[in-house]
């Protein structure tokens, strides 16, 4: 009897959901709902706030899982995940998006935490972009904020991925999963991201499995597997072409170098410590000017300030191909060619054959010598 009393009241959980609160400290008096799914976003209701404030809204058919929706109201956007018999109270005064409070959703709160603090975060880095806008910077002006932005990327990456690894059964796992700073195209390193995907994606197949957000992200994880697949079987028949933008805005393509000696070397001008590196490998592409086989270098610098990549460039004098894609940790080169520590090269004959990889010295000069000849 227990049992099927129970189930009964399983079966009739409601299907109807209710937001309701106040809003205080803005001119504005209209707030909006907003529905997103894997196919659309639309406003379905909007409402004007009373006296005090207040606001209701009332979803009738709501799905059984949570489904993701935005209270839109004076420009910021508070994104909630709302299931069926959900009674919700949202309240926020001033700032909107950093100020706004959740009760009777243990999903949306944990979206709440994530949330706030990411957009602190990007906020953040807005503030320090804009002083680095400012003219009549010294040098050393320049590099600290170059090295707070820095800091503070990383920063906001490194509390993100830590969100999605320890909520990864929830559905705010699959939004943080495809939130971005400015600029960034991937979670965190290109393809290989996909472990986090399918982390959440196992977790949230046993404790939603009907939950609509499933189906596209289990696509994309397949289409991270391929990509994978095919880079790796490029891999074996030669190397992973790149086509990335040099200090003038110029593409070039790792490819155009065919018939060349070609010497592919992974830096980064934050990391601080390129003058050696860079200093040595001058010697050596010195050496090699006039070989019978041409050498080149095609350096990719794993930077997310493009101040700090060209000043290194420019004062070290750097006389090879100098390219980036600016997306730091998060450069699809890192995924392609599976580098975990920099720096990092890979050496490639006139053939197109990758021979050697993490060579440097005496060991890529002695290679070099082989190569280069006729």
């Amino acid at each position: 009897m227990l049992l099927a009393a129970a189930m009964l009241m399983c079966g009739s959980r409601s299907s109807k959901v209710s937001v309701s609160g106040r809003f205080g400290g803005s001119e504005a008096t209209t707030i909006y709902l907003e529905q997103v799914t894997p196919l659309a976003t639309s406003v379905i209701d909007s409402t004007l706030l009373d006296k005090e404030g207040g606001y209701r809204f009332q979803i009738k058919d709501a799905t059984p899982t949570p489904t993701l929706y935005n209270l839109l109201y004076n420009g910021a956007r508070i994104p909630l995940l709302l299931a069926g018999g959900d009674r919700l109270t949202v309240n926020a005064v001033g700032s909107v998006v950093r100020n706004y409070t959740v009760d009777g959703s243990e999903e949306s709160e944990l979206l709440r935490r994530f949330y706030q603090a990411y957009v602190s975060g990007a906020q953040q880095l807005d503030a320090i972009a804009a002083r680095f806008a400012r003219p009549g910077l010294s040098e050393a002006e320049r590099q600290a904020l170059n090295q707070e932005y820095t800091a503070e990327y990383f920063r906001i990456r490194r509390e993100q991925l830590r969100f999605i690894v320890e909520n990864k059964s929830s559905l705010a796992a699959v939004y943080a999963l495809y939130q971005r700073l400015p600029g960034d195209t991937y979670l965190f390193n290109g393809d290989s991201d996909v472990v986090y995907f399918r982390t959440v994606a196992e977790a949230i197949e046993k404790r939603y499995p009907a939950s609509p957000y499933l189906q596209p992200l289990l696509g994309e994880i397949a289409r991270m597997d391929a990509r994978i697949n095919l880079a790796s079987q490029v891999v074996e028949t030669g190397y992973p072409d790149l086509e990335l933008t040099d200090i003038y805005g110029k593409k070039i393509r790792l490819s155009s170098l065919a018939g060349k000696v070609v010497l592919l070397d992974f830096w980064s001008a934050e990391l601080g410590n390129s003058n050696t590196l860079n200093a040595e490998l001058k010697e050596i592409y010195r050496k090699y000017a006039d070989a019978p086989t041409p050498l080149e270098v095609y350096q990719v610098a794993i930077d997310s300030s493009k101040p700090l990549w060209i000043t290194a460039v420019q004062e070290q004098q750097l006389p090879w191909i100098s390219v980036s894609d600016l997306r730091g940790r998060a450069s699809s080169a890192i995924g392609l060619y599976n580098i975990r520590k920099l720096p990092a090269n890979f050496l490639i004959d006139k053939s197109g054959t990758i021979v050697a990889k993490d060579i440097y010295g005496k060991s890529l000069e002695k290679k070099l010598d082989e190569l280069t000849k006729k």
